[in-house]
């Protein structure tokens, strides 16, 4: 099964590596420009706001920012691991997946957004006092305000159009909605139909020889 595994990295993957720079560079300049500019504004009372100087020591939408010293550590161990085989996906997967390619792209995008601010306030003695993820977007969430920037929106955009892909789009779809991913799958289903059709075949070829030594044992008895 691996030997048959070969990079697919086009222009569909170059164009997808550009994006990933931009939403990025998108997440981190502006976590630069909150700590600069200081941002407070209310946009949607009780539901959206800007708050400047938000550390979130947990993971996405400050989940889990009680216990840093323990949580951190699997955080940091778990986005790693995921970076490898998202990355590793990413690059063995058919270029004609694109959405997939594409999902996993943002996803990226997100997780190395904040896995770059883990690091930035991890010190020897452990992790910086008030530091950890640099949130100022917050967004009213069952009731109470969840702060969070855009590589969370990254994380949870991706992740959202991967499972759509998944289930609906694409030639592995669990319920195919596009003509493509339908007609893929029926391509499929009448190809296994011909493997099938000539195994049956073969297996009928072969049963007369059988028959025919059978009848001469008869015979000889």
């Amino acid at each position: 099964m691996l030997k048959k595994l070969k990079p697919n990295v086009g222009l569909k993957s170059f164009i997808f590596l550009a994006v990933f720079v931009v939403l990025l560079a998108a997440d981190l300049v502006t976590k630069v420009l909150e700590e600069e500019f200081a941002w407070n504004a209310v946009i949607i009372p009780g539901f959206i706001e800007i708050k400047s100087g938000v550390r979130n020591s947990g993971c996405a939408f400050s989940f889990l920012s009680n216990n840093p010293e323990v949580g951190q550590p699997i955080f940091i161990s778990f986005t790693l691991l995921m970076l490898v085989g998202l990355i590793f996906v990413f690059v063995f997967l058919p270029e004609r997946f694109k959405i997939l390619k594409l999902s996993i792209t943002i996803v990226v995008a997100g997780a190395i957004g904040n896995l770059v601010d883990r690091f930035i306030f991890l010190s020897a003695d452990g992790w910086t006092p008030g530091g950890g993820v640099r949130d100022w977007f917050g967004l009213n969430m069952f009731g109470n305000i969840t702060y969070c920037n855009l590589a969370d929106f990254w994380i949870v955009i991706g992740a959202a159009l991967a499972i759509v892909d998944l289930l609906f789009l694409n030639e592995w779809a669990l319920l195919p909605l596009t003509k493509s991913a339908k007609a893929s799958q029926a391509a499929k289903k009448e190809q296994e139909s011909r493997e099938d059709a000539a195994e049956k075949a073969s297996a009928e070829k072969n049963s007369p020889k059988e028959d025919t030594k059978e009848e001469k044992e008869d015979e000889e008895t």
